[in-house]
């Protein structure tokens, strides 16, 4: 499933057309995708304190705990460089030349006057358990408890010891970014109401227009691609007016004209379902932030002069969207987008919803 967290299990099967098993940490010692991942099983203590500050420990020594549990490997060589992920718990764990997986100890935990310290006594592990005649203390101290320090820290250490080092990063070319140019075709209807008088409802019926958008969507490292978060930059606009009869109006009527203009950016969670290697159907769900132009709603009498005025202001939406790509470089979108124009006023209430039809092309 590549998820964030370590597994607890996996599905597989022993050929292609065979029957789907499941493995678990007691049936299993090891699993993976050659040059891809690897798991392997190991019996750790596993220190599990909270970063969280209501949560944070007071003592600085890990609370440890001993697991069964399936590590990621992230390389393999001279020392092995585990990793742990489960909720947000990062751990990272090294093989000792005897053969034992032991955590690299970094903890964080609160002092006697409430100050955040660390404990960083995994450097100490690394000064002692894999050193090299050429590492200076410099080198350890400057250690950062992550991956991208961790992994050349462990590369160094195999080479300086002669060690082919296998790298499970991930080899294949992953696009985390996609530009694409989404014109549109939009449907929207508009109707008002005022909740002292129906005299002043109005329906303005639908109207069909033209938009565009320029959306960057950021795939998650997880998941197998199936995960993203997208930003697009949308212009709209709304343009109509409506004659209504009414005796409490001099000159027998008045008109009620709408030119809402506005620039959206909604903020979209988007999940893929893969059909095969070279298209996709896709589901997303997006709130919208408005950021209106000065729009109004005028009501004016049979002779233009103006009645009334109503001002648009912008307000966060929602919107609701499926669609189809065909080779991460074309696609067609079907949405729906709600708004309420006229929410900050007590007796108006307003009704106002966009179907759009998107056609996107990634430029990449």
């Amino acid at each position: 499933m590549d998820s964030r967290k370590n597994p607890t299990d996996f599905e597989y099967r022993l050929t292609e057309e065979g029957e789907s098993k499941k493995g678990t940490v007691k049936t299993a010692l090891e699993f993976g995708i050659s040059g891809v991942f690897k798991y392997v099983k190991a019996k750790v203590n596993i220190d599990k304190s909270k970063n969280d500050l209501t949560k944070m420990s007071k003592n600085n020594d890990p609370q440890f705990i001993q697991e069964e549990l399936f590590l990621k490997v992230i390389v393999e060589g001279k020392s092995t460089l585990f990793q742990y992920v489960d909720e947000n718990i990062i751990r990272y764990f090294y093989s000792k030349k005897n053969g034992t997986v032991e955590q690299l100890i970094f903890k964080k935990y609160l002092t006697a006057d409430n100050q955040i310290a660390t404990n960083n006594a995994f450097r100490e592990q690394l000064w002692n358990d894999l050193k090299c005649s050429n590492f200076t203390i410099d080198k350890v101290e400057n250690i950062k408890y992550n991956k991208k320090d961790l992994v050349r820290y462990f590369s160094e250490y195999s080479a300086c010891n002669d060690v082919a080092l296998i790298d499970f990063a991930p080899k294949q070319k992953r696009d985390f970014l996609n530009i694409t140019f989404r014109p549109r075709i939009n449907s929207s209807s508009l109707s008002i109401e005022n909740s002292m008088t129906n005299n002043r409802s109005v329906d303005f019926g639908n109207k069909v227009g033209f938009g565009f958008g320029l959306e960057a969507e950021f795939i998650l490292p997880f998941n197998k691609n199936k995960w993203s978060i997208a930003v697009e930059p949308t212009y709209q606009n709304f343009k109509s007016e409506k004659t209504t009869a009414s005796v409490d109006v001099v000159g027998g009527q008045f008109t009620t004209k709408i030119d809402y203009t506005s620039i959206d950016l909604p903020i979209s969670l988007r999940h893929y379902f893969f059909l095969n290697s070279n298209s996709k159907l896709f589901l997303n769900a997006s709130i919208v932030l408005d950021f209106s132009s000065k729009s109004t709603i005028d009501f004016t009498r049979a002779d233009d002069s103006l009645l009334d005025s109503l001002e648009i202001e912008a307000h966060d939406n929602y919107a609701f969207g499926f669609g189809y790509k065909l080779y991460d470089k074309y696609s067609v979108e079907f949405r729906y987008q709600t708004r309420e124009p006229l929410s900050t006023y007590a007796f108006w209430g307003s009704s106002y919803g966009t179907s759009s039809l998107i056609v996107g092309y990634s430029i990449f």
